[in-house]
């Protein structure tokens, strides 16, 4: 390690040009005076992006491990800069016109890491991150800033305790759903509120935050062993700290996340999506990423993986367990190491500290429990969570989870909704019956705009009793923790007259997710006769980020990024 201020300047590859030379007099005036001495000058700058906020249980706490990294940098003659940026809740703008907002988020958080980094001069970039679009929001932004970077991930919150058996967010909104059919009384529904979320952390099951922390774990970008590790561990600071001080390497060695996130990196990430039967939002995100590393990843991908990676775990939505449970049972790692016997992981893949994924996990002797963590010849299914229809209701593309749903097949009369709400009241209204397909479009990209999440509507669907009976085609998206038969992501969306805009009340929908086809019995002649009468909708927002947005955003199928 380099220990002279000759040595130290040159790991200054960006912030030289900040304060380094007698002309960046005024600029280290101003360094001083937020508390740079002479010595630090030298050193390589360091920015630190802490997503902490009241606004979530997901990241309430980051302080204090954003704290952790700084120390750490210190620790390695690194000056650390600590700056904020947004996060939004999910869980708590659920079900309301805010959670338009959203997918938003992260293009916001993306661009303003970047926009920190890029102005201030930074060399390096540790974020320190929990809720749903945080974790794409920072990968898209070391993507595109190519500066040595580490993701460090806050941590899963605990599940709640009600009567006995651990609840979550999940159960929370399908008690809705339960107490609209009279299935439990209102006192047991606060009960349960007053318990299913027991403190910090984002949310417990294999819901998006968890899903896309163990994916840049895979992806090679998160310290190894890291994601899976509870809110209220204190191995979250030690990693936090190890992080801080573990930048310096790779500013030495020049290591920078397009090193790491290559082709076969992203194949890691979503086989152990797949394997463990992680959210469609990572569809979203992991698309999205590829685009900012200038990585070739299509939708198509998914499927051909999902058809060929086994699944290896039994969490929620789907399955019983949560994420502590994970980390009891081993870790991610665990499962990496079952990927990587069955030859379905790039062991060569770099990572973070210099090593590969297969050095990294030399050292992990745990065995799958087969309870929690499954072998592959124990697999819960020869296939991964996650499948791409595509039919002529969705010639784009469409995503189901299959890993929480037992329908394989559907057919049934549409019952369409221009909106989220509508349909969620007519869910809780009784309006719903056994074998209906619900559809609600103009709810995508462009058309919501921000593809908001449908949790409220599928927790709706499940609590009553409606789960296995009925299915919800939507051009939005879901929240992580969704099950049922849910198929999201449609494409082309309503907004820009995709198929699922022509639909009518009545038409004769099928599903067949082993052929991969979402399809709605009308003749092509039917359908190019109502896409000439299609006409646009007014947006709903001409004004303000939303608008601007809407006026960017590419379709679910390509990520839903802006450019």
């Amino acid at each position: 390690m380099a220990t002279n201020a000759k040595d130290l300047s040159l790991l200054k590859h960006k912030s030289g040009i900040v304060s380094l030379g007698p002309d960046r007099a005024p600029a280290r005036s101003m360094l001083r005076a937020v508390g740079l001495n002479d010595d630090d000058m030298e050193k390589p700058f360091v920015a630190v992006s802490n997503l902490a906020s009241d606004v979530t249980p997901c990241n309430v706490h980051l302080t204090r491990i954003a704290d952790k990294v700084k120390e750490g940098l210190w620790d390695a003659k690194s000056v650390p800069f600590m700056f904020g940026t947004i996060t939004i809740s999910d869980g708590i703008s659920m079900g309301t016109e805010g959670m338009k907002g959203s997918l938003v988020s992260r293009e916001v958080i993306a661009d303003s890491i970047e926009t920190v980094c890029f102005t201030e001069g930074m060399d390096g970039l540790v974020v320190v991150a929990a809720c749903d679009k945080n974790m794409p929001g920072a990968m898209m932004s070391m993507a595109r800033l190519n500066i040595p970077s580490i993701f460090v991930y806050g941590g899963a919150i605990l599940p709640g305790k009600y009567m006995e058996k651990d609840i979550n967010i999940q159960d929370m909104f399908e008690a809705v759903g339960a107490y609209s059919k009279k299935q439990i009384t209102y006192e047991e529904l606060i009960n349960m509120e007053r318990v299913a979320c027991p403190g910090e952390g984002a949310c417990s099951g294999m819901f998006t935050a968890n899903t896309m922390a163990s994916a840049i774990e895979a992806m090679g970008m998160s310290l190894p062993g890291a994601s899976s590790i509870p809110a209220v561990d204190d191995r979250n600071l030690a990693v936090a700290h190890e992080a801080g001080q573990h930048m310096y390497a790779m500013l030495e060695k020049g290591i920078k996340p397009r090193d790491i996130m290559t082709r076969d990196a992203f194949e890691n990430a979503l086989r152990l999506v797949l394997s463990m039967g992680g959210s469609t939002n990572a569809v979203l995100h992991l698309l999205a990423i590829a685009r900012e590393a200038e990585v070739e990843l299509t939708i198509d991908d998914f499927d051909k993986f999902s058809r060929e990676t086994p699944y290896l775990t039994d969490l929620r939505p789907g399955g019983k367990y949560v994420m502590s449970d994970v980390d009891r049972s081993g870790g991610v790692q665990v499962v990496m190491k079952e990927l990587l016997r069955g030859g379905l992981l790039h062991g060569d893949a770099m990572t973070i500290n210099g090593k590969s994924i297969a050095e990294n996990l030399e050292s992990v002797e745990t065995l799958p429990d087969e309870r929690v963590i499954f072998s592959i010849p124990n697999a819960k299914s020869t296939t991964g969570g996650l499948a791409i229809l595509k039919g002529n209701l969705a010639p784009d593309g469409a995503v189901i989870k299959v890993a929480g749903t037992s329908i394989k097949k559907h057919e049934g009369p549409a019952k369409v909704f221009d909106g989220e709400r509508l349909a969620f009241e007519a869910i809780t209204n009784g309006e719903i019956e056994h074998g209906d397909v619900v559809v609600i479009r103009y709810e995508g990209p462009k058309g919501g705009p921000g593809m908001q999440e449908m949790l409220a509507v599928t927790g709706a669907i499940m609590g009553a009793g409606l789960g296995d009976s009925t299915i919800l085609i939507t051009d939005g998206r879901f929240s992580g923790a969704t099950r049922g038969g849910s198929i999201g992501h449609v494409a082309p969306e309503a907004a820009v007259g995709g198929p699922i805009g022509l639909i009518q009340n009545g038409d004769i929908i099928t599903l067949d997710i082993e052929t991969r086809l979402l399809n709605v019995k009308i003749s092509d002649e039917e359908m190019e006769k109502r896409k000439e009468s299609w006409t646009p909708r007014k947006p709903n927002y001409t004004r303000g980020v939303l608008a601007k947005y809407a006026k960017l955003v590419s379709s679910a199928s390509e990520g839903a990024v802006t450019s």
